[in-house]
């Protein structure tokens, strides 16, 4: 068996598809209202999260935490996992958005919320019926699945641009 040089390694590396992650936390206040935030870079609400630095060692779990913390200045370690989405790309390569659960935020946290000046215009709590009306696709969907493992209990939820698979 002949081992493969490093440099062939490499080549081969630099040839696999390439895949996008992102990871963000959903968090609820008391009456169950979701908490969103209104980037400027980009029309329609979202939730506090982002880009997993994969490149630096960052985990999607870290990134979550990571991206908390920039967009909205609270340090939360990111609860269950609730949803994995693959979000085909156009123009991108695709994409695989991690959901962590945030848990359920005090009036204190609300106001303890400090948002990054340099990409975020606002936030706000949004109750669920008015979720899709905020969210862009497949982003509503994924926050919408999520809420119902939460309400369920169990597991994560397997999506595809939103929409639950297997």
């Amino acid at each position: 068996m002949t081992t493969a040089e490093p440099q062939d390694y490499a080549t081969y590396i630099a040839g696999l598809p390439r895949v996008l992650a992102g990871a963000a936390m959903l968090f609820r206040d008391a009456r169950g209202r979701v908490l969103l935030v209104d980037p400027n870079y980009r029309d329609g609400w979202t939730l506090p999260g982002g880009t997993v630095e994969s490149d630096d060692g960052e985990t999607p779990r870290q990134g979550a935490r990571r991206e908390t913390l920039e967009e909205i200045g609270l340090d939360r370690e990111p609860g269950r996992l609730l949803a994995v989405d693959w979000v085909h790309g156009t123009g991108r390569p695709p994409l695989v958005a991690y959901l962590y659960d945030g848990g359920v935020l005090t009036e204190d946290d609300l106001k303890a919320i400090r948002l990054q000046e340099e990409e975020l215009l606002s936030w706000r709590l949004v109750p669920r019926e008015d979720l899709l009306a905020h969210l862009p696709d497949p982003v509503g969907h994924r926050v919408l699945a999520a809420l119902e493992m939460l309400d369920a209990g169990t597991g994560t939820a397997e999506l595809e641009d939103g929409r639950r698979v297997g």
